[in-house]
């Protein structure tokens, strides 16, 4: 019996399959239609799967998963109803927040509603000082009054976060302990999820923690039931934000770490890919139906970042740092009340979806790119066919007609915005940090990124394009390759020239205790330990790993690059400490090393018009990606088909196929 590994990637559009034959070391993929609710994809998905490649599903040993649950349910406030206790006084730091303005010259902006009204957020008396010693004992009577009104009120989910209980847990403790005893629902504790001095990021993390917690739990316990009522007995695994995975319990336990599930899966697949190939520096761009996310690998290393804001609400927890813009393969374009062509960010989704898909009238980028030529309506995208005659008249109708333009300037139009978006991302996340677009390598995927890696590394003066085999199911791809992390942080606020090594070396052994508690059953753990830095009287830190000696010299650099500056005179504080802890398994090799080889002329299907910004209609060659073997050479303008995405190479650039089957294009300097 074969031992079976699927990664499942839901996304807005499609939700994506990876299969892996762990003893031959088959890879094959499968991408349909995304459902509402998305555990339904899955289900189907995975029932189809095992039709088409004949395996039973009691074959199938793990189930990776990545998900778009705790986003979507952020974005459309499908929360559950949560309770805030916190310290007597404290009760308003979730609204107050910080004096910064997200949009600074605007006086009637609004800041996001806080998930907690004030009339479900209660002060609990009890006290702790700056060193974690008790003022105030808690108040336990307090507690069970509160008890037993949250319990009158169908409370569904309680955040406990007390003043400086990342110093000392012992109220906490001893409130969730009463909750859960009391009320038999999800409890989530500040210092078992964030132990983190800033008293408002940790408490809207744990608030936010909190409000996703059961709708999270309740949909991996509904999957759960489901797959066994399939009678599989797989593994269920979840990614996290940070780029690795967990069990579906603590997944649940911890649901904010799913915000960003999806794009962190991409960024873990796009990195072995292109180590295998043998690039250390590529900017990833994951390009799917709803939105598309910007993220670097540099020297191999995926990039992260301690904190991030989803919908304008602060997540302080570790996860890969993504830039995501509302542009994807089904981003609507519309015309505003000025008459101005936008795109995005709203979507058409998988229902109705783009226009081509016969069921609505909303022009999209992928209506756009089927216009031109780009996409072929002989080669279904997912199991969908493509109607051309119905994009290019809704197009027609909805925006070349009402500018004025001609229907191929229309659909040009369309993609130059979306372009120009895509653009702007890759250089937040190069330029504006001190860093150079063409010293790294343009690695594209998702369902779209491959019909604009081209435009894009033209537009950046980026030299090379990877486009990865099985680029458009390269989230799904990525779980198969991704391993179990855990992210753990103390506070330890001491100045660096006053740095006792054996008192955070006791406190690092006690963070990894914690992480091997979460790692059952791997014998082989991984710890990756940082500190926080930063000059004394700054109110942020950069991190710097412990693996370096010299700490400052390097913090001064990392600043210097960053902002600009350096202060080698300031004296350094260190802030936090960091444990990374990754569960090391053998990762199967299913992509050798990038080699390019004696160039060979790819077999040409046929050819097809396709239209360009600068050359008009032009004579394209089109090739299935299938038929393309190592040592392929293809020259630009051409198609490269498949039923998971479709790659352009533009006209005076050139591609050839290393021997892992990957796509290299190369573009012309100034081409």
């Amino acid at each position: 019996m074969a031992l079976l590994r699927i990664g499942t990637d839901v996304g807005g559009t499609f939700t994506d399959f990876v299969v892996l034959n762990e003893e031959s070391g088959e890879l094959y993929g499968y991408k349909r239609l995304s459902t509402r609710p998305p555990d339904l994809g899955i289900l189907h998905g995975l029932q189809e799967l095992a039709k088409l490649f004949g395996f039973s599903l009691a074959e199938i040993k793990s189930l990776l998963h990545g998900s778009t649950v705790a986003t979507n349910a952020l974005l459309e406030k499908r929360l559950a109803c949560t309770a805030l206790l916190t310290t007597e006084g404290f009760r308003d730091v979730l609204e107050i927040g910080r004096q910064d303005r997200p949009k600074i010259y605007d006086w009637n902006a609004d800041r996001p509603e806080p998930l907690v009204p004030r009339a479900l957020r209660f002060g609990v008396p009890e006290r702790l000082d700056a060193q974690g010693n008790i003022l105030k004992k808690l108040d336990l009577e307090s507690v069970t009054r509160i008890a037993e009104h949250l319990r009158e009120a169908r409370i569904e989910s309680v955040a406990v976060c007390y003043l400086f209980s990342y110093l000392n847990p012992e109220h906490e403790r001893q409130t969730g302990a009463l909750l859960r005893a009391r009320l038999q629902i999800p409890v989530t504790l500040s210092s078992e999820l964030l132990p983190e001095y800033r008293e408002y990021e940790r408490t809207a993390t744990t608030v936010l923690n909190a409000a996703l917690r059961p709708i999270i739990e309740d949909y991996l316990s509904r999957l759960g039931t489901e797959l066994d009522k399939l009678g599989m007995r797989a593994e269920l695994q979840i990614m996290q934000s940070n780029g690795g995975l967990t069990t579906a319990r603590q997944a649940g336990e911890r649901a904010a770490q799913m915000l960003l599930s999806g794009p962190a899966a991409g960024v873990a697949g796009a990195r072995y890919v292109a180590k295998r190939a043998g690039f250390e520096n590529v900017i990833t761009l994951d390009m799917g139906g709803t939105s598309t996310d910007v993220s670097l690998v540099r020297e191999g290393q995926i990039a992260w970042k301690p904190e991030g804001s989803i919908a304008g609400r602060p997540v302080r927890l570790p996860m890969v740092d993504v830039q995501s813009i509302g542009a994807g393969g089904g981003s609507i374009a519309w015309l505003d009340a000025g008459g101005v062509l936008r795109v995005g960010p709203q979507s058409a989704g998988a229902n109705p979806g783009p226009a081509c898909y016969g069921r609505s009238e909303l022009p999209t980028v992928t209506d756009a790119q089927l216009v031109l030529g780009r996409l072929d309506p002989d080669v279904p995208l997912g199991g969908q066919r493509l109607d051309r005659a119905r994009a290019q008249a809704v197009i027609s109708e909805k925006i070349a007609r009402p500018l004025k333009l001609s229907l191929e300037e229309a659909a040009l139009g369309i993609l130059e915005i979306a372009d120009a978006q895509m653009e702007r991302a890759i250089r937040l996340m190069t330029v504006e940090r001190g860093l150079d677009p063409r010293d790294f390598t343009l690695l594209v995927f998702g369902g779209a990124g491959p019909l604009h890696g081209a435009s894009l590394a033209r537009r950046l003066k980026i030299q090379r394009v990877l486009v990865p085999k099985l680029s458009g199911l390269l989230s799904a791809f990525g779980l198969l390759v991704s391993e179990p992390i855990q992210d753990l942080v103390q506070t330890f606020i001491q100045p660096l020239e006053r740095l006792n090594t054996s008192e955070i070396d006791r406190l690092f052994l006690q963070l990894q205790r914690k992480a091997q508690k979460r790692l059952h059953g791997f014998d082989q753990i991984e710890y990756l330990r940082s500190l926080d830095l930063r000059y004394r009287g700054q109110s942020y830190e950069l991190n710097i790993e412990l693996s370096h000696q010299e700490w400052a010299a390097l913090f001064h650099q990392r600043h210097q690059q960053l902002y600009g500056y350096a202060l080698p005179e300031r004296p350094i504080e260190v802030v936090n400490l960091r444990l990374r802890a990754i569960g090391r398994r053998a990762l199967p090799d299913l992509f050798g090393k990038s080699e390019r080889l004696l160039a060979a002329p790819a077999r040409r299907e046929r050819s097809r018009a396709i239209c360009f910004a600068e050359h008009g209609w032009l004579t394209s060659a089109l090739y299935h990606r299938e038929d393309l073997v190592p040592e392929s050479e293809v020259r630009g303008p051409a198609l490269i088909l498949s039923s998971e995405s479709t790659a352009l190479i533009e006209p005076h650039q050139w591609a050839w196929v290393d021997k892992s089957g990957n796509l290299l294009i190369e573009v012309a300097p100034g081409g």
